[in-house]
C-alpha cells in the first residue's frame, strides 16, 4: 500500500482504520445492534457534541481573511507596528453579524450589524470589536443584560416582543440616537459589503513620546451604501434569509474583493477635557467639522474560509486584546466589555480558546498559562509554570510600558457642570441626524418607527407610546409629530410633548 492509499483510509478519530460506516453491527441480519459497535457510538456520541454554545449576541455571523493596507502615515499618533510604515500589509480576519437574533435568523432582519476585525500583528492579536453603527443604545455596560433581554424572546410568550422593546427604549432616552439610526434605512442593510463599520468606542493611542491621544476607527465601503428599504427586507426575509452570507462567499468567490477606506478620529487629552461632548459616551458621536476624518489605509477581503465552523463560528473576539500603541480609554461601556467578551469566549469555546487556529497569534507567545480543557499546544511540557523563576530566559520587556493616566479629577464632568450642559443631553444629536435626512428618508425612518411600535401591546401599551412618542418630540417636533400621526395618537391631549426641554 502507498503512503498516499494509506492517507486516504476512512479511520475513526484514534486513527484506526475501519470498513462499516453505513452498516451497525447487529446479531444476525434482523437482529438487534450489538452494545460493541463502537464505531455507532463514536458517530452518534460526537454528532450530539458538534453544537457549541451559541453566541448570547452576534449569534448569526459570517467571515473572511484579508488584509489591511497602511497607505498613510500616523506615526504621530500611535505606535502601534501596525501602522508603522506605508505600505505595511497585516493579515486580518473580519466577522460580520447581526446582534439581537438567533443563529437561523434572517440576515435582513431590522438589527445593528457587527463588524469585528482581528488584526494578526507582530505583537500579538488586536481585536477591534465594533458594529456598522458609530453610537451604541446605552452607556453604562449594567444595562447591557437588561437591554439584550428585551431584543431576545418574551419569558411567557417566547415570542419578539416589541412592548418589552419600546418599553426599555422609552425608559431610557439615552437609547434614541442610535433607536433613530436603526428605524431608519441604515437598519436594514442590502448585504455586509455595503455598509461602513465603526470601532463605536473611544480608544487611545500611545506614541512613541508616550503621549495619549484618544481616537475613533471608522471603516468606509467603497462599495457604496446600499439598504434595503422596510418592505424590500421584510420579503427578502422569505427568498433568502441567508442572503448576506452568500453574497459575501459568492463575491470573494469571483475575485470581487470587498474593501473599506480605515480613517481615524482624533482628540487630544485636552480637547477631550474641555468638547462640549463626553467623549466617552458611546451613545455620542464627535463632530467631524471638530475631528475630521484622517486617512489610515485601505481593508480589503479576499479570502473565503474553508470551513465555516473553523474559521468563523469558533473565531472569538475580544476588546481586551489590544497591543502596544493602542489602549483603552474611560470608555464606560468599553470597560465593561473588557470584561464580558473574553468570558462569554472562555464559556462558549472554553479557557484556551486562543490556540484555536483562527485565534492563534502566528507569532510568539509565551506565557504560564496550563492545563484546562482542550489544551493542544503541548500545554508548556516541562518548563516553569510560574514566574518570576531560576529556569527560563522568558523576560518583561520595558519598552512595552504604558504611561499613566491621569484620573485624579473627572475633568469632563467638571466642564459641564461649568457650562450647565449635563450628561443627560439625549436629544441633540439624534435630532440633528434627523434633519440631515433627506425628505424621503425622513418618512421612511417615521414609517419604520410607527411599524415598530405598532407591535406594542398589554395595559402599558398608551404609557409606553407616550413616553417614547416625549422623546421622540425633543429630538424634533417633525419627527415626533410624524410618528404621533402615523400612530393616531390625539396631539392636543398631548399637548406637554411640545414644550421646551
Amino acid at each position: 500500500m502507498s503512503d498516499k492509499e494509506r492517507n486516504l483510509r476512512l479511520t475513526t478519530a484514534s486513527g484506526k482504520p475501519y470498513y462499516e460506516h453505513e452498516d451497525s453491527q447487529t446479531a444476525g441480519p434482523r437482529g438487534p445492534i450489538l452494545l460493541q459497535d463502537f464505531i455507532l457510538h463514536e458517530k452518534l456520541a460526537h454528532f450530539n457534541r458538534e453544537r457549541i454554545p451559541e453566541r448570547v449576541v452576534h449569534a448569526k455571523g459570517s467571515g473572511a481573511y484579508g488584509a489591511f493596507t497602511v497607505t498613510h502615515d500616523i506615526t504621530k499618533y500611535t505606535r502601534a507596528k501596525v501602522f508603522s510604515e506605508i505600505g505595511k500589509e497585516t493579515r486580518v480576519f473580519l466577522r460580520f453579524s447581526t446582534v439581537g437574533g438567533e443563529k437561523g435568523s434572517a440576515d435582513s432582519e431590522r438589527d445593528p450589524r457587527g463588524f469585528a476585525l482581528k488584526f494578526y500583528t507582530e505583537d500579538g492579536n488586536w481585536d477591534l470589536v465594533g458594529n456598522n453603527t458609530p453610537v451604541f443604545f446605552i452607556k453604562d455596560p449594567k444595562k447591557f443584560p437588561d437591554f439584550i433581554h428585551t431584543q431576545k424572546r418574551d419569558p411567557y410568550t417566547n415570542t419578539k416582543s416589541a412592548t418589552m422593546v419600546w418599553d426599555f427604549w422609552s425608559l431610557n432616552p439615552e437609547s434614541l440616537h442610535q433607536v433613530v439610526i436603526l428605524m431608519s434605512d441604515r437598519g436594514t442593510p442590502v448585504s455586509y459589503r455595503h455598509m461602513h463599520g465603526f470601532g463605536s468606542h473611544t480608544f487611545a493611542f500611545i506614541n512613541n513620546e508616550n503621549e495619549r491621544h484618544y481616537v475613533k476607527f471608522h471603516f468606509k465601503t467603497l462599495q457604496g451604501i446600499k439598504n434595503f428599504t422596510d418592505e424590500e427586507a421584510t420579503r427578502m426575509k422569505g427568498i433568502d434569509p441567508d442572503q448576506a452570507q452568500r453574497d459575501l462567499v459568492e463575491a470573494i468567490d469571483k475575485g470581487d474583493f470587498p474593501r473599506w477606506a480605515v480613517k481615524v478620529q482624533i482628540m487630544t487629552e485636552e480637547e477631550a477635557a474641555n468638547y462640549k461632548w463626553n467623549p466617552f459616551d458611546v451613545t455620542k458621536v464627535w463632530s467631524q467639522k471638530d475631528f475630521p476624518l484622517i486617512d489610515v489605509g485601505v481593508l480589503e477581503l479576499n479570502e473565503n474560509p474553508d470551513n465555516y465552523f473553523a474559521h468563523v463560528e469558533q473565531s472569538a473576539f475580544a476588546p481586551t486584546h489590544v497591543v502596544d500603541g493602542i489602549t483603552f480609554s474611560p470608555d464606560r461601556m468599553l470597560q465593561g466589555r473588557i470584561l464580558g467578551y473574553p468570558d462569554a469566549q472562555r464559556y462558549r469555546i472554553g479557557a484556551n480558546y486562543e490556540q484555536i487556529p483562527v485565534n492563534r497569534c502566528p507569532f510568539a507567545v509565551n506565557n504560564y498559562q496550563r492545563d484546562g480543557a482542550m489544551r493542544v499546544d503541548g500545554n508548556g511540557g516541562s518548563k516553569p509554570n510560574y514566574f518570576p523563576n531560576s529556569f527560563d530566559t522568558i523576560y518583561t520587556d520595558e519598552t512595552y510600558k504604558e504611561p499613566a493616566e491621569n484620573l485624579g479629577q473627572n475633568v469632563v464632568a467638571d466642564w459641564y457642570d461649568r457650562n450647565g450642559v449635563g450628561e443627560n443631553d439625549h436629544y441633540t444629536q439624534p435630532g440633528d441626524l434627523y434633519r440631515l435626512m433627506s425628505v424621503e428618508e425622513k418618512q421612511n425612518t417615521i414609517n419604520n418607527i410607527v411599524g415598530a411600535m405598532k407591535g406594542i401591546s398589554g395595559p402599558k401599551k398608551d404609557e409606553i407610546i407616550n413616553r417614547q412618542l416625549c422623546h421622540f418630540f425633543r429630538a424634533d417636533i417633525g419627527l415626533g409629530m410624524g410618528v404621533a400621526q402615523g400612530l393616531g395618537v390625539d396631539i392636543v391631549q398631548h399637548a406637554g410633548f411640545l414644550q421646551p426641554n
